[in-house]
């Protein structure tokens, strides 16, 4: 029997099933890959949060569900902004799983959960595999139900291989091939990929595995090798993700007109001092003189109990602030409106950082003039998105920044009165308890950017 050569082997099994032209492509093949797995060790990864079982065998990495322990994260040592990655898989049918990118692991937020962009491994009759959902933040962003016909591309009990593209604000999947998530998201530009082993419930079966190989990435010359995606787009500027809606959420500013505001001051929306560009709402400079140009901002409507959303933005020194329960009947005269404020401030660069009549009370996040918010507060950088939360219910109210809960009080209290009578505030009987008021955007005489201002109205 003749033995065939390396080579001579390689090009007969090319002739005999058909694909000469295949691997001509794959010698020809300049792509400048790198290996993410050695298929050997797990040298150059990480294992956060939970305790399931990752090991190497047979050139894959095997991850092994455990009882009585979180989602576990196997994650690359090194963060990545711009990539394209791929990688194969094959999932136990009654596991969910996914590959995290773009995450972080910080100890100021949940104690250092992993959170971030994933997309989806889901054998389930569901059938979102290619989904982008953000773990441990905001929950699905682009679940299947956006590209239905995406469903079918994932194969139950075989191998699958999954193509990411991260480019910019724009994040795009596919599965087998099958163009399935197609999500611009600004919310994190980089972060490490991790491979998820997700925590069981009590009644599932431990020891349920899933497998990885041919993990590789790219990072340079992307526009050379990105590929051209037909699944729907969706853009989360300014938009209501459809989990969102499901749990009652509304935009408050719908990124293109002044529908829904006015003056604080006046009974139409200001001919100055405002302006709206590229879905985002601008308060523009004027020498950091309070309400002297455009003036405030209010809603049209009242809110009482609410949960509300806003993304800012400041430039170098900037003052601004969120309002809220604004009472109509005191923004009468010179300066701002009266309201409790969610400070917006440059804290670096603005003497306010220092001034108040309770120490730290006006940097950012703080209950102006009343509460500091948590000096461990994780803002980020002049320049860069930061994301205000304000919850109120039952007259219990509690302040975010970007996930993290950084203070909180009782509205009517004897200790918020006590701070009030303390204030600049107490000359205004009452203040801060009204039962309804506007949710209100400050002109303090900075540029500050403002964008995807959603609000849920809580019953009580």
């Amino acid at each position: 029997m003749k033995i065939l050569s390396k080579n001579t082997s390689i090009i007969a099994l090319c002739f005999a099933s058909l694909t000469i032209t295949g691997c001509a492509d794959r010698e020809k093949d300049d792509t400048p890959w790198q290996d993410l797995f050695d298929g050997k060790s797990l040298s150059g990864w990480d294992q956060k949060n939970g305790e399931a079982k990752y090991e190497v065998r047979d050139g894959m990495i095997i991850g092994t569900t455990k009882h009585d322990t979180p989602n576990s994260f196997l994650t690359t040592a090194k963060n990545y902004g711009d990539f394209i990655l791929e990688l194969d898989f094959k999932v136990d049918p009654s596991m969910n799983s996914g590959i995290q990118i773009r995450s972080n692991s910080d100890s100021g937020y949940m104690n250092g959960r992993v959170h971030g962009y994933q997309v989806e491994i889901d054998p389930s009759d569901r059938a979102w595999s290619g989904g982008i959902y953000d773990e441990a933040r905001r929950g699905w962003l682009y679940p299947l139900s956006v590209n239905t016909t995406a469903k079918s591309a994932f194969k139950q009990n075989e191998w699958n291989h999954y193509r990411v593209e991260a480019i910019g604000d724009t994040i795009q999947t596919w599965v087998n091939g099958v163009a399935a998530a197609n999500l611009v998201d600004d919310k994190t530009r980089e972060g490490f990929i991790a491979l998820q082993v997700h925590g069981i419930g009590k009644d599932d079966e431990a020891g349920k595995q899933i497998m990885w190989k041919n993990v590789r990435i790219l990072t340079d010359n992307l526009h050379k090798y990105n590929q051209k995606s037909d699944a729907p787009v969706f853009n989360t500027r300014n938009q209501l993700t459809e989990a969102e809606k499901k749990d009652g959420w509304k935009l408050l500013w719908d990124g293109k007109t002044t529908k829904g505001w006015r003056g604080a001051k006046i009974e139409k929306f200001p001919e100055s001092g405002w302006k709206i560009e590229d879905g985002t709402l601008i308060v523009l400079a004027s020498d950091g003189k309070e309400s002297a140009a455009g003036g405030d901002i209010v809603t049209l409507d009242n809110y009482g109990d609410f949960d509300l959303k806003a993304d800012f933005k400041i430039t170098k020194g900037a003052n601004s602030g969120i309002k809220y329960y604004v009472d109509a009947d005191l923004n009468q005269g010179k300066g701002s409106a009266i309201g409790l404020e969610y400070q917006v401030l440059d804290d670096d660069n603005h003497p306010d950082a220092k001034l108040g009549n309770h120490e730290g009370s006006r940097t950012v996040a703080s209950l102006y003039d009343l509460i500091q918010a948590d000096p461990k507060k994780p803002i980020h950088p002049v320049g860069e998105w930061n994301t205000a939360r304000i919850v109120s219910k039952n007259n219990h109210v509690e302040h975010w920044l970007n996930g993290v809960k950084v203070l909180e009080y009782e509205r009517g209290s004897e200790a918020f009165r006590k701070l009030v009578s303390e204030s600049k505030y107490k000359k205004w009987p009452g203040f801060g308890e009204l039962e309804t008021g506007k949710i209100l955007l400050q002109d303090h005489g900075n540029e500050v950017y403002f964008r995807n201002i959603k609000i849920k109205p809580l019953n009580k």
